[in-house]
């Protein structure tokens, strides 16, 4: 994250907390700590790396895009 005033750097965050709020902790309710802890650990490392699509990414997964990368660099 950047600085005030320097928005840019702030807008892949702030788009991730959004997502984060908006399909998990609104939806979720109040429960203890440890349960949220849980469900965002679950929410981030099984839905949101290895099964939400990501239009910014050619429409694939994180994990998918990552290994693409990888790949990519191992050819070259």
């Amino acid at each position: 994250m950047s600085r005030k005033a320097n928005c840019w750097d702030n807008a892949v965050a702030e788009s991730f907390f959004r997502t984060l709020k908006t399909e998990l902790v609104h939806q979720m309710g109040l429960k203890s700590s440890e349960a949220t802890k849980r469900e965002v650990f679950e929410f981030i490392e099984v839905w949101y790396n290895r099964q939400r699509i990501h239009a910014s990414l050619g429409y694939m997964t994180p994990e998918c895009y990552g290994m693409k990368i990888n790949q990519l660099q191992k050819a070259a």
